[in-house]
């Protein structure tokens, strides 16, 4: 199986399935000298690991992560990094009874028919699992780009089905189990969630990720553009079906006056393109959007097939998230980081010495 290694300077390599021993990922190219502990990795590990409340999947991981190699006496050597986490809560015989059948809209048909076989137990390699190693990967990323550039990436849902969550509070978003940064519309996501578990369905959501302190001239202006590169780490998320770098999609109905960031002496008036202008940051907060499918992960009976192609009911039994969007955000602020690390290790490679003779305007007019 090849495609399991992403980034070209700060490379990341998992391994793992979601009911194996473990999961796991080497992290090769991170610069050393930079102080780092599994207590800079756990924060965000613990933001995505299930059973934190009851409105997701209760499964009970505690996702702590082993730092192997690659760090000597607090410091990063330059040598790779090997990260393992124990997967400690594996329950494989909720899928004793669908190992034969096909669930609708998962990997299980498309992988048996690429690689003639399956692991049926959580959906295996393909499973959300994985993520948990991009995660503690990208907290190597999140450090090195706080502590060099003052880079800092956040996320939060900004729509559960149809309900639409505006960007209030950014404190409010490590506040409630829904990542929601608009508090007051917590109540009528815990009544979303509870009706969709009685009634055995699921819903879909949107989350959006914000970068700020992003430095200009990061990314490339043909193959390799940054807002490129984020769509390819973000679409690389389970589930996800849609990525949205500025604007996205409403750019289609708009007019030239309205979407063009203009700029004065004083900052950028608008940033519609999302701080990327011509496949290179401009310096102005990076605003990414994805949206995710709901699971069919549901126990509501549906149409499927079994191995000999014969028609079957299908029902999904075990433990699931009914939204799987609500941990998806620091899964999203990981591949975000991973991508900006990459791209400013390439920027330092090949750019460092360059000095820009046009002044740099602020990243927003007062």
């Amino acid at each position: 199986m090849s495609g399991n290694t992403f980034g070209r300077l700060f490379c990341v390599t998992s391994f793992g399935e979601s009911h194996g021993a473990a999961i796991g990922c080497v992290v090769d190219g991170c610069p050393p000298g930079l102080e780092l502990s599994e207590a800079d990795l756990q924060p965000d590990l613990d933001r995505r690991k299930p059973g934190k409340s009851k409105y997701v999947t209760q499964r009970k991981e505690a996702d702590l992560v082993r730092i192997l190699s690659g760090v000597y006496q607090g410091r990063t050597t330059g040598t790779p990094i090997a990260l393992l986490i124990e997967n400690t809560d594996q329950r494989s015989y909720d899928y004793d009874k669908i190992k034969q059948t096909f669930r609708p809209n998962h990997a299980d048909y498309a992988y048996v028919q690429k690689y003639g076989a399956r692991d049926p137990r959580g959906g295996g390699r393909s499973s959300a699992r994985e993520t948990a190693v991009r995660v503690a990967a990208a907290g190597i990323a999140k450090k090195w780009l706080r502590e060099k550039f003052g880079v800092q990436i956040r996320g939060y849902v900004a729509q559960i089905g149809p309900l639409e969550l505006a960007l209030q509070d950014w404190d409010a978003v490590e506040l409630n189990p829904f990542f929601c940064a608009d508090p007051a519309r917590v109540p009528e996501l815990e009544t979303l969630i509870d009706t969709l578990r009685s009634e055995g369905d699921s819903v879909g959501a949107r989350v959006s990720v914000v970068a700020s302190g992003v430095l200009p001239g990061w990314g490339e202006p043909v193959f390799d553009r940054l807002d490129a590169d984020l769509a390819h780490a973000l679409m690389g998320i389970n589930a996800v079906k849609g990525v949205e770098i500025g604007d996205g999609m409403r750019a289609a109905g708009m007019r030239g006056t309205e979407h063009r960031d203009q700029m004065s002496p004083q900052g950028f008036l608008s940033n519609h393109s999302g701080g990327v202008s011509g496949g290179i940051s401009t310096g102005q907060d990076l605003l990414c959007s994805i949206a995710i499918k709901p699971t069919s992960s549901i126990t509501t009976p549906g149409q499927s097939i079994d191995e000999s192609g014969a028609a079957v009911e299908m029902r999904t039994t075990g433990r699931h998230d009914p939204c799987v969007g609500i941990r998806a955000v620091p899964i999203a602020e990981a591949m975000v980081a991973l991508v900006l690390m990459d791209h400013a290790l390439r920027h330092r490679a090949q750019n460092a010495d360059v000095v820009s003779l046009v002044p740099r305007i602020p990243s927003q007019a007062p």
